[in-house]
């Protein structure tokens, strides 16, 4: 069964893993939190895998222990899968859009704000004449 088949409320993402990733050392460090069903690591590109738990609540419980710790010589990312793809035919990831928009909004209100004066500016011109 491939991993895009298992149980999505079970299924936790390992990222930054590096190139070594190693299924025992995956497999000690996770099944602390319960029963694993399932371990696939990519190799091609390498640098992350996915688990599934036999139950959700351990997965959840995996993410909040290991998450940000060190596993396979790097600090790994843990997360719980949301079933999408990270990467869009090979390439890098592509960059969100909340974000972005999170990090435009301050000179959008500014550039609001300084439009509202000049506009009041025209309104009092047209009424003059």
């Amino acid at each position: 069964m491939s991993h895009r088949e298992w149980d999505i409320e079970c299924k936790v993402y390992i990222g930054n893993l590096g190139n070594n990733a190693n299924k025992n050392e995956l497999e000690d460090a996770f099944s602390k939190y319960g029963p694993i069903r399932n371990i696939w690591i990519a190799r091609n590109p390498p640098g992350f895998a996915f688990i599934e738990f036999e139950d959700p609540r351990d997965a959840e419980d995996a993410v909040r222990g290991l998450d940000r710790t060190r596993c396979c010589g790097s600090r790994i990312i843990v997360e719980m899968s949301n079933g999408r793809s990270r990467f869009r035919g090979g390439g890098p990831p592509r960059r969100r859009s909340p974000v972005y928009r999170r990090s435009r909004s301050p000179r959008r209100y500014r550039s609001l704000s300084r439009s509202r004066s000049r506009s009041r500016g025209r309104s009092f011109s047209r009424e003059r004449r």
